[in-house]
């Protein structure tokens, strides 16, 4: 008997679309009762559904693992992780880029040019941009404060900087919700930027988590992540952005976030020369020619997603600090098959 799936229209308190449908198909794969990879088609709009309801994709597919909520507790859980004060204009243009509703989308036609033909020329030649200043230093040392009690770290003391805590991953530290991250994330500057690389403004800002890189010492060697791709190597690859906010000052060797400039107009040529058989996310992509970039607190980088990328180890005396922050359309293109 063909397993039932809940329809992208069909809604309960949380008037959003495509939720009950996200989690029927989330329990389904829990159960075992369709496969892992069902419905990869339908990524991008999982994901935009998560974003506007500012919840982390991982965090949110770990309570649906762990508890398996029926449809209304997980409806319970996101607004508890609001505070019941959910985006109804949010909601609006997610339902409306679904339905088709052109009088609630927001508008394609660009109006704020922040980016400048000096930029644009960078950016085709490089494939990122530091975008200086994006953010007020009072608004991320906000979240440093955030992060810092989620953590227990007192910036004062180096030794604390290592304590083991359940929402560390490495680096990565699995805060999505706090008032600090998300004014950061509704920047219209930050936003200005995605929308003139896009070319479009019906773009969904992600719900993402921060990082804490401290020095290395004799007990803590960098763990990574080392240099990657977060996306599928089928090509051709897809036009697709990322991006950090660095809340404090950054040295080259202060953990810096690092890449290899220009890769966006390569990769094709490098990945078909390469051997059969040969795997390019286990070859050397330091050896490509990578950079790490120092900024400042403030500071934003965006990069195109061609690009290898990844933290480093922080050989400086502070820790390195950032918030993820990207955004992206509902129909944006991703490749189905991971390679």
């Amino acid at each position: 008997m063909k397993e039932l799936i809940a329809d992208t229209l069909e809604t309960g308190k949380i008037p959003a679309y495509h939720l009950k449908r996200f989690w029927s198909k989330t329990i389904k794969k829990r159960e075992g009762t369709i496969a892992q990879d069902a419905f990869l088609d339908e990524w991008q709009l999982d994901s935009s559904l998560l974003n506007i309801l500012s919840v982390g994709i991982e965090q949110t597919i770990i309570y649906l693992y762990h508890h398996n909520p029926s449809f209304e507790k997980f409806e319970d859980w996101i607004l508890a992780l609001n505070n019941n004060q959910l985006s109804s204009a949010k909601i609006e243009q997610f339902n409306a880029s679904i339905s088709k509703d052109n009088t609630l989308e927001t508008s394609n036609i660009l109006t704020d040019y922040l980016l400048t033909e000096a930029d644009l020329a960078f950016w085709r030649e490089n494939g990122y941009l530091i975008i200086r200043n994006a953010i007020a230093k009072e608004d991320c040392d906000a979240v440093i404060s955030a992060i810092c009690e989620f953590i227990q770290v007192d910036l004062t003391n180096p030794s604390s900087w290592y304590y083991d805590h359940p929402a560390k991953q490495g680096i990565m530290v699995q805060l999505f919700q706090h008032p600090a991250l998300e004014k950061n994330r509704n920047s219209q500057k930050i936003r200005s930027v995605y929308e003139q690389l896009w070319n479009r403004s019906d773009l969904f800002v992600s719900t993402d988590r921060v990082s804490f890189n401290p020095p290395e010492c004799e007990y803590w060697k960098f763990p990574g992540p080392k240099m990657h791709w977060d996306v599928s190597l089928e090509l051709p690859i897809p036009f697709g952005l990322q991006g950090l906010l660095y809340l404090s000052d950054t040295q080259a060797n202060q953990g810096a976030f690092t890449l290899v400039p220009g890769f966006q107009n390569k990769i094709e040529a490098w990945i078909n020369s390469l051997p059969a058989g040969v795997d390019p996310r286990f070859l050397n992509l330091h050896a490509l020619g990578s950079v790490p970039i120092a900024a400042n607190a403030g500071d934003f980088i965006v990069w195109h997603q061609a690009l290898p990328h990844g933290s480093s180890p922080n050989t400086a005396n502070l820790p390195r600090m950032v918030q993820y922050i990207n955004y992206a359309p509902i129909d944006a293109e991703i490749k189905t098959e991971w390679k």
